[in-house]
Parts: structure tokens; sequence; C-alpha cells
């Protein structure tokens, strides 16, 4: 349609006309002055009335059939001067908003024009072409130069490099790279060159999932902007009623259409919204992915904190500490090969100590015994007649165990159906900062910080007494873990779960809000509420700071935006307000609006000291294998 595709062409047309018919009322005789803001009021005023109808004609009763309404009014009073401002102050203010609110998405923007649309591509017999990155496909050989930003995701097979990661884990922090490392979308090659083997394209790639959850989360709307959007369908009707029933009783008609502009309800609409949109860029830049503005509102809520231990509280870097045998010295490297085949097919951080201790005695992989396992959830494996895993796992098949050693290290037996081959003691360092960052949540208002492990209970309690835990629970399956999170949800205590997704689902779906930590599988991309890109306790702090500064901010736009609406109605009462000078006030309050919630984009990045980098080369399919978690 003309009219609204030329908007802002009337806009400027109207103001022109406007401004020479205040000029020609003022220096001229004659109706040329009232002419010139009639016409103005009509060119301005077209796109409202328009805006307008298209709302009645779904039965909605929108600001514009208020303005139009008022504007009328004014043109039948003979106010031309009120009517000619009051459409140009519409349109003005509604061009301004626009340019204010593309400054609040700014963050998915500058995400979205990150990568490059053509990449150097390495054919069969080694020449390079420009490619089209929309033409590549799973399996083609990439060249990244310095200063090229990857477009796909792929694995290095060529080459050594330095890469800056910072649009995917927010830490401005440089990875180097060597053949078979993972490779980003959106990381950008700052020293050496690579040549990258393509796994995923498009939105299939990391970088497209994290486009993907922020602007999924960025249109979706928090609970009190539902509620403000419900309460705008009434409240707009309601202030056409009160205006026609003042008119009819005080026979003024130029203060009933003036409280049609004064009780346009502009800003208390948008103060929800565009504080999420801001907030969730925001946090996308930082590497806290928030799928919504009603997560942001459920962790201020939040006065329960329950972490799984592998991985999250510890740093997933495990090491076999202690091996007792129960097998002649003869065959236990035949076993360790065995073992290592098996768990080469898991994900677990307690598979990656048992392959590792192989490979220091050289015991080869069996590829004989590399059938796929079976995985007993929250319990371990078992391929054929051999099981690997917990206590629990050797109970349910029949093993006697020997006693308990002194260790609080996490066991993880092996056994050939019911006789006992090996018992491993492994241990996974604390990650740094863990105490420091339990203290810095508890200032936040967090008054629980529970942990909960399938681990041993002694390994457990010696976790939670070390980084300042107020319970920490072992020997718990995956179902055990959500019925505890459900059993502290009955205690009316507002909880999130932090885990790394990995034998998490339950816990984190239970949970009010579940938040996975460096988002490597896809289960913590579809069932959690919150991603760490980065992987780092620390975020979790940044993560409340921006959640209660959102939900503040959110109050702060409506306190803002009912206090101009009450301002001007003391205003009018007080005959300080026309029609013109309302509408001005109403604008400013909605770019006021727009101001406050900007704000956020200002929340300092505390850039924490030997953070643990994300670790996606382990995101596969979840496993469930093990007591450690």
């Amino acid at each position: 349609m003309f009219v609204q595709q030329h908007k802002y062409q009337l806009m400027v047309a109207g103001g022109g006309a406007t401004v020479l018919g205040l000029a020609a009322s003022q220096w001229l005789a004659g109706p040329v002055g009232a002419i010139l803001l009639i016409l103005g009021t009509l060119l301005a005023g077209a796109p409202i009335a328009w805006n307008a109808l298209a709302a009645l004609r779904v039965k909605v009763i929108s600001i514009e059939l208020l303005v139009t309404i008022a504007v009328v009014g004014a043109l039948i009073i003979g106010e031309y001067n009120e009517g000619a401002i009051v459409t140009f102050l519409f349109l003005f203010g509604d061009w301004l908003e626009s340019k204010s609110l593309a400054k609040t998405r700014s963050a998915i923007e500058d995400l979205a024009t990150a990568l490059p649309a053509t990449v150097k591509k390495i054919n069969a017999d080694g020449s390079q072409i420009d490619t089209a990155v929309t033409n590549l496909a799973v399996g083609d050989t990439i060249q990244l130069a310095p200063g090229t930003t990857a477009p796909v995701d792929g694995q290095v097979i060529g080459g050594m490099g330095l890469l800056d990661e910072s649009r995917i884990t927010g830490e401005p922090e440089e990875r180097r790279k060597t053949a078979g490392d993972p490779v980003y979308s959106g990381s950008t090659v700052t020293n050496g060159s690579l040549q990258v083997q393509v796994s995923q394209v498009g939105d299939d790639t990391v970088y497209g999932q994290i486009i993907e959850l922020v602007e999924d989360a960025q249109d979706a709307q928090s609970p009190v902007a539902s509620f403000i959007q419900r309460f705008a369908k009434w409240y707009t009707p309601l202030v056409l009623l009160i205006s026609l029933t003042v008119g009819l009783i005080t026979r003024d008609t130029r203060l009933a259409i003036t409280i049609l502009v004064l009780g346009c309800p502009g800003a208390l609409v948008i103060g929800a919204p565009v504080t999420n949109v801001v907030g969730i860029g925001t946090g996308a830049k930082q590497g806290l992915l928030l799928k919504g503005g009603d997560v942001a509102s459920a962790l201020n809520q939040i006065d329960t904190l329950v972490f799984d231990k592998t991985g999250t509280l510890t740093a997933g870097r495990t090491s076999v500490q202690h091996v007792d045998w129960f097998v002649d010295p003869a065959d236990r490297k035949q076993w360790l090969g065995h073992i290592a085949a098996a768990e080469k097919q898991s994900s677990h951080p307690l598979s990656q100590a048992l392959i590792t201790y192989a490979d220091q005695h050289d015991a080869a992989a069996d590829a004989a015994a590399s059938e796929a396992p079976q995985v007993v959830a929250g319990q371990g494996l078992t391929v054929s007649t051999l099981a690997i895993g917990n206590a629990q796992l050797m109970t349910s098949r029949g093993v006697s165990l020997p006693a308990l050693p002194a260790s609080t290290a996490s066991l993880v037996y092996v056994a050939a159906g019911t006789d006992l081959i090996a018992r491993f003691a492994i241990t996974d360092p604390v990650r740094p900062q863990a105490r420091e960052t339990m203290a810095a949540l508890r200032k936040q208002g967090i008054q629980h910080l529970i942990m909960l492990s399938g681990d041993t209970p002694a390994a457990a309690q010696r976790i939670g007494n070390q980084i300042g835990l107020d319970e920490a629970k072992g020997g718990l399956l995956p179902a055990d873990k959500a019925a505890y999170i459900k059993q502290l949800q009955a205690h009316s205590q507002h909880v999130a779960f932090v885990g790394d997704g990995i034998n998490d689902s339950p816990s984190l779906a239970q949970a009010d809000v579940g938040i996975a930590m460096g988002s490597g599988t896809d289960v913590a991309m579809d069932t959690a509420d919150v991603i760490l890109m980065n992987n780092a306790l620390p975020a979790l702090n940044r993560l409340f700071t921006l959640a209660r500064r959102m939900t503040r901010n959110v109050t702060e736009n409506i306190a803002l935006a009912v206090g101009t609406v009450a301002l001007l109605l003391l205003g009018l009462i007080a005959g300080l307000v026309t029609m013109g000078s309302g509408m001005l006030v109403h604008e400013a309050s909605i770019l006021l609006v727009i101001a406050n919630a900007l704000r956020l984009r200002r929340i300092p990045q505390k850039k924490a000291a030997n953070l643990t980098p994300v670790n996606f080369s382990n995101a596969v399919v979840p496993d469930n294998n093990h007591e450690s978690h």
C-alpha cells in the first residue's frame, strides 16, 4: 500500500506543510495557514488512519485509532495546529522508535553479519577457488588464512594456527588449533593457516544454532510482557470509553480528545519486550544464551542452585590414580585392550581416563571387542559379558565387591560375567575459582548450594567441603537427581540445575531453570533454558547479574510509562497540557524507555583468568556411563 510504503516521506511532507502553516497563521491573513495545517494533518495522518483501520478489521482498538479520533475531533473544532502537530509528532516518534529499536537488536545483527559470504575451497588437485559459502557441502575442504572467519564447522586436517572463538564462548582468548582439532563457524584465524574439512554447514553449525536460539529468545514474550499485552487490549478501549464519557458529561470536546492522546500506552507496551531483546542480545555476546525473557524472570526467583559434579564442578580432566587388579599380571594388558575398545565409544569424562591409562601401558584397543556398548543409565556400560561402571551396576549383575578403600576418588569397576577384573580409582580436579564462584552466588541471593552426584557419597562430600556447598549427595541415578529436585520444589524452593548436558536431561527438564555448561550436546540445546557457551563457572555469576538487571530494567520501564501517563493527566487537570505537548511527552517517554533498555548493553563482562574453554569435541550423543555425574 502506497501510504504505508511511503509513510516517512508523508511525515516529512506533512511536517513541512505544518511548519509553513504555523508561519502563515502568524504572518499572513486569510485561510492560507489553516489550509496548510489541514494539508499537513492529512498527509501525516494518512498512515496513522490506515493502521487504525487495519487493526479494526481484526477487531483491535489500537493506539492509532485513539490518535485518529483525536485528530478528527481537533479538525472538527478548528484546532488545526493541534491536529497537524499531533500527527507529525506521532509519525516522527514512530521513526525515532524504529531507529532506536534497531539498535536494541544490534547484537543479533552483529552475529548474523560476522560470517563471510565466500571462502577458499581446496579442490582434489590442490588448487583453490573462491566459493560461495552456500555452495559448500559436508566433506569439502577449505583454506582459512589469517584474518579469515570460519563460515562452517569442521576439523583441522592440515596447518596450524590460533583461533579467536570469542563469538562462540564470549571470552577473548586465542586457542591453538592443529590437525584433529575442531573449528567452529564464527571463529577467526588470528595467526597461522588451516586446512579444514567441513562437518556442518548453515543452520546446523554451532554458530547457526546460536543465532537461531537468540532470534527465538528475543521474539519470545516474558510473563510480564504477555500480561501487559493483554492489559493493553483492555486499556486502550477503556481510554476511548473514558474520553467519550468525559466529552458527554463536560461537553468539552477539547478535553475529551486530549485524553485520547494522553492515554496512549505506547511506552508501557514496549517496556518489557525491548528489555528482553537488549538483555538477551547482550548475554549472547558474553556467551550466555537465554531462551527467552521468561528465563530472566525465573532466574530472578531462584534461591536454590543444584550442580552436577563431573564436568560441571570438576574440570573433566580425569586420570587414573590407582588400580586394584583381580586377575593375573599376564592378562592385565589384554583386559586393558578390551576396556579401551569399549570406552572409545563413550563420551563420558571417566572414559577418557581409562583410554589414556590403556595407552600409557601400551594396551591397544581390541578391535574384536569394539562392538557397540549398551548403556545402563547412570551406572555404566556393558559389551557382551564385559561390564564397566559403578558399584550399582556390579551388584545388579551379581558381582561380589571388596570393601571400599579409604580413597575418595571415583571408583569404576570392570567385570566379566560375575568375575571382578579390576577397580580403577579416578580423580578429577575441582574447577579453578569454584569456591570463589560459590561465594559470589551467595552474594547474588542464592541461599542453598547443592551437588548431586552418582559418585560415592565420600567423594561427593569431599568436593562439597572443598568448595563450600551446603549439601553434597552421592550414589544417585539420573532419575534420583530429578526426584530430589522435585522434592525441593515441593518445599517451595525455586531451583536451577547446572549440568554439562551429559546424562543431565531429566534434571535440566525438572528444574525451574535448566543451565547447561558448555552446550556440547544436542540434549543441552534442546532441554536447557540457559546455555553457558564458555563452560566456565564464573559465567554463572554474570548470568544472575544479567537476569537481575533485566528484571529491574523492566520494572523501571513500567514505572516510567505509568508515571508519564499520570503526570500528563495531572497536567491536563491543571490546564498545562495540550494535545501537541501531550503527544511530544508521550513520544519522549517511548524513547526514554528504549534508552533505558539500551543501558543493559553496558553490563561489564568480567574476564576471569584461566577459564576452562568450551569443549565441543565431545559433543556427541549423551552417554550415561559411570557414576560420577
